[in-house]
């Protein structure tokens, strides 16, 4: 694969992307109202932009949404806000945690979706394949990643914010991860197909390749 050249198109790009996942990050927008849950879609454009920018692009965009999720908990603290802001926690090891699931694993929607469609694009996998493929499994990263941190990181505290045994914590995981989870990635398949066709025809107007100095001289 020929390296990108990470240039000025590239990184106003990346920086417009960033201000979407902040604007959906710190207001209603990001929320979709659900019969039974109020699904977030702030990681979409992290999916999006890691499809049209790359994987660099899109660790950088979960990294935002991470931050703006340990503002919100901050400013707003919920039952389960100390899994989420460093501000809350009551040692620097739980301090580190909740950094990692607030931005590390939000990180890692970005990482994979990268990933992921450029190994799908080498399997010339057409994007209408690929598109919904990478939007589920993308959405479904968020919440893995986050419950299953919770799980083994903070399962004794999970425990008590949710006031129920020890034992219990796996199975309320795995409900969440296997209801809201899932719903909430059917939304990221929906949305990041039909996103991503518009923007993958835009991206040649959006983002000008770079060329090289001996391309130029050519």
């Amino acid at each position: 694969m020929k390296a990108r050249r990470h240039d000025v198109h590239w990184m106003a790009a990346t920086a417009l992307m960033a201000a979407v996942v902040a604007l959906l990050g710190s207001t209603p927008l990001g929320m979709i109202p659900l019969p039974f849950i109020k699904a977030t879609t702030t990681h979409i454009p992290v999916i999006v932009g890691a499809i049209l920018l790359g994987p660099l692009a899109g660790t950088i965009l979960g990294v935002v949404f991470g931050i703006c999720s340990m503002i919100s908990n901050t400013v707003t603290p919920a039952v389960l806000s100390f899994a989420f802001c460093a501000f809350l926690a009551m040692s620097e090891a739980r301090a580190l945690t909740a950094v990692w699931i607030s931005v590390g694993c939000r990180a890692m929607i970005g990482l994979s979706s990268g990933w992921l469609w450029i190994f799908l694009k080498r399997l010339r996998l057409g994007d209408n394949a690929a598109l919904p493929i990478v939007g589920f499994v993308g959405s479904m990263t968020n919440t893995v990643f986050v419950m299953g941190s919770i799980y083994f990181l903070l399962r004794p505290e999970f425990a008590q914010a949710k006031n129920v045994a020890l034992d219990a914590v796996l199975g309320l995981v795995m409900t969440t991860v296997t209801t809201s989870g899932v719903l909430e990635a059917i939304v990221g398949l929906v949305l990041v197909t039909a996103l991503g066709k518009v923007l993958l025809i835009l991206r040649p107007v959006l983002i000008k390749p770079s060329k090289s100095p001996r391309r130029e001289a050519e």
